[in-house]
């Protein structure tokens, strides 16, 4: 099973991610399940979403305690909130950001073996939707990283869940999110560029 955390403040469209990225995995045949965490409901305060996904039925109910991948859709949250509790050794991490892992004050995992991608989701969701909400971005991030979900499964529920004009915002916004990442891995290997 591998399990995910988002990390988000109200009116980011957590919870929605987490439901595009539980759609997702059922446009490709597998179990999953997404639900939310509230604290106080109101826009700008933490919130945090949880998805499963499993080629098995899902029994637990819980909160994800311990992740093997976390979406942070506000950096602010990292040195407010422990985002990374839990996390597992080989986990995954997208961070919404335009900082680098330095001034983020996250040096310390270049050396581990957690996979870390920083994304400009908001900078693309206001090109590709003329709107802050950088849900549905990160989730194509988190595909290219993971490969838990493809780019075309993430980019189906997106369609499904939206009408024309933000679907295609959405869909392009993380088609775009998704190229960045895969650049920023063949450049992390030492792969050519067109490899």
């Amino acid at each position: 099973m591998f399990q995910v955390r988002i990390h988000g403040r109200g009116g980011q469209g957590v919870v929605t991610a987490a439901e595009l990225l539980a759609q997702a995995a059922f446009f490709e045949g597998r179990h999953a399940q997404a639900f939310p965490s509230f604290g106080s409901e109101r826009t700008g305060a933490p919130v945090v979403a949880f998805v499963r996904i499993s080629e098995t039925p899902i029994r637990v109910r819980e909160p994800v305690m311990m992740p093997d991948g976390i979406i942070v859709q506000d950096e602010t949250l990292l040195h407010a909130i422990d985002v990374f509790s839990g996390l597992s050794p080989q986990g995954f991490v997208v961070i919404n950001t335009t900082y680098t892992f330095e001034e983020l004050g996250l040096g310390e995992y270049l050396s581990s073996e957690i996979q870390i991608v920083t994304v400009p989701a908001t900078q693309l969701a206001m090109e590709h939707l003329g709107r802050p909400v950088p849900n549905a971005v990160l989730l194509g991030a988190f595909a290219a990283l993971t490969g838990v979900v493809s780019l075309d499964s993430v980019t189906r529920a997106i369609s499904e869940r939206f009408s024309n004009k933000l679907a295609t915002g959405n869909s392009s916004a993380a088609a775009a999110a998704f190229e960045i990442v895969q650049s920023q891995l063949t450049k992390e290997r030492g792969e050519p560029a067109d490899a």
